[in-house]
Order: structure tokens, then C-alpha cells, then sequence
């Protein structure tokens, strides 16, 4: 049976973000009009250039006052602006099912993001789909307000296990989208930092506009622990008992040299990261995301 998406998004948070329209840093190219800057020319209404008239052009574009000072003909060129296809990656591996404390679990606050941008996003016309990597969940984007029980379907459906293979998956997912589109991944980059960047490097290489979403637990970035503890595996039947007060200083080093090196890959890359805590409000989150490009 379709959800109608209560679990994931709510409708007064919804009702307040609505004001942020979702938008791109970069051209996007679609089939209908919307809010997007295109790389084509087209008839809105903010004006992009001057152009010399050609035989065949419309003469109601040709600029009557440009010809007075210069006895030129010139034709007002303007931005088009087109609908985008958005395509949201979710993370399905194994540690993004650990939660802390009562705590939502990464997985279920990625899915609560995911579901509430591609509800803007279908709100203001433009297509989305989503992709569960791990799950083999995927649909291909579509912009009609049906398809939202489509995706929030598949994303009450996502569950959290085993290695996803992420890296592999970014790059594949970088060569099935023909179209400039607008990617947004959420995960928490359990990974080798050099192929992350690297599928990154891929995904704009694609002329994809593309932001992160960086899940953390709060005690992933605290480390809290103080007695002898053993930490499992999520991904792997491994295990590792450990004394905290003896690794604590070298594991939060390692983990600040980290995320300092992929915020640093992804500026160079031009990503939008963004680096969340799982006790934050999801709510505050997004706003901040959506005005944020706005301003851009």
C-alpha cells in the first residue's frame, strides 16, 4: 500500500520551509519551465545580453532605443529558465543504522531530509527520484505529485545493512544520468577519503550540481566512552575491545583530520557539504541548506 509520507515529513515543518524555494548553482536543463537557470536562451524575464540581429529573428526583441543611439539593429537576449531533475542518493549500509541515545539513527534522519526536499522540490514542479544505495531501491525521477507516495514508498522501505559498495555506486550513478541534474547524497562517508573525492570529482565532471549531506551520531563525534568497551562492527563480524581513555585523543585527531580533508575536497570541488549531528533539528537543517543556495 502507497504511504502518504506521515512517517517522514511534517506537514508544519513543510508548511514554513515552503518560503525556500530549492534551487541550483548551476545551469540545469529540462522540459518545462521553472525556476532554474538553463543554459539556453530563452524568454523570461531577466535580461542576459545584447546580439546582433540576424534575418529570421523576432523582431518584437529588437531594442528601439539601442538603435536610436547607434543606428544597429540589436535583439534583447534573456535567461531561460527550465525545471531540474533532482536525484536523491541515500546511503542504506550498515552503520548508518546506529542511533545514540534515543536518537533518530542516521539512515532514519537521512530518510526524514530526503522526503521533505523531494516534496519542495515536486511542490515547485520539478522531478525527482531516488536512489537506496544498498537496498537495489531505485526510481527514476518524475515531477507529478503521485510519483511523492512513489518515493516515500521506497524510502520507508530503506533499511540499513552490510557494506553498500558506496564509491562504486557514486561513480555509476555519475554515468546513468544523462542530463544535468541536481545530486544530493546522505550518508555518513564510512570510506576511503581519496575515492570519495574522487566520485565527487566524477559526479561534476558530469556538469552535475551536487551536495552532501555528512551524518554523524553525537557520540561518534564526542567519544564519551570512558570505561573498558567493545565497539562492533556494523558493515563487517568484527569486533574490537578497547580502553577509551588510552585511544580517545588519537581518535578524535584522526577524526578532525578527516572531516577537515573532506570539507577541503569538496570546497575544491565545488560541493555543498554539509555536515550535520543527528541531534540537531532537522527542521533548522534544511532551512539553513535552502537559503543558503538562495542566496547564492
Amino acid at each position: 500500500m502507497s504511504s502518504d509520507g506521515r512517517k517522514l515529513i511534517d506537514a508544519d515543518i513543510v508548511s514554513r520551509l515552503v518560503q525556500y524555494p530549492l534551487t541550483t548553482n548551476l545551469p540545469m536543463i529540462g522540459t518545462v519551465t521553472g525556476l532554474h537557470k538553463s543554459p539556453h536562451r530563452g524568454a523570461s524575464v531577466e535580461f542576459a545580453e545584447y546580439r546582433k540581429y540576424a534575418p529570421g529573428d523576432d523582431i518584437r526583441r529588437l531594442d528601439w532605443r539601442v538603435y536610436a543611439r547607434t543606428d544597429r539593429f540589436y535583439v534583447k537576449e534573456f535567461e531561460a529558465d527550465t525545471n531540474l531533475r533532482c536525484y536523491l542518493a541515500v546511503d542504506c549500509s550498515g552503520s548508518m543504522g546506529f542511533g545514540s541515545n534515543g536518537n533518530m539513527s542516521k539512515l532514519d534522519y537521512a530518510c526524514k531530509l530526503a522526503a521533505t526536499i523531494a516534496y519542495l522540490a515536486i511542490q515547485q514542479g520539478d522531478a525527482v527520484g531516488v536512489q537506496c544505495m544498498g537496498n537495489n531501491l531505485d526510481i527514476p525521477p518524475r515531477r507529478n505529485p503521485t510519483h511523492l507516495r512513489v518515493i516515500f514508498d521506497v524510502l520507508e522501505k530503506a533499511k540499513s545493512s552490510g557494506h553498500t559498495n558506496l564509491i562504486q555506486l557514486l561513480h555509476e550513478l555519475a554515468e546513468k544520468i544523462r542530463q544535468r541534474a541536481f545530486v544530493i547524497v546522505f550518508s555518513d562517508f564510512f570510506c576511503e577519503l581519496s575515492e570519495l573525492i574522487s566520485c565527487f570529482r566524477h559526479l561534476r565532471f558530469q556538469k552535475h550540481d551536487l551536495a552532501v549531506f555528512h551524518l554523524i551520531d553525537p557520540i561518534e563525534i564526542e567519544f564519551p566512552f570512558e570505561h573498558p568497551t567493545r565497539f562492533l562492527d556494523m558493515e563487517e563480524p568484527m569486533s574490537l575491545l578497547t580502553e577509551p581513555n588510552i585511544i580517545k585523543n588519537q581518535y578524535l585527531s584522526n577524526l578532525e583530520e578527516f572531516l577537515r580533508a573532506l570539507s577541503s575536497g569538496c570546497r575544491q570541488f565545488n560541493v555543498d557539504y554539509r555536515r550535520v549531528i543527528t541531534n540537531e533539528n532537522y527542521e533548522k537543517v534544511l532551512a539553513n541548506f535552502l537559503s543558503e543556495r538562495n542566496k547564492k
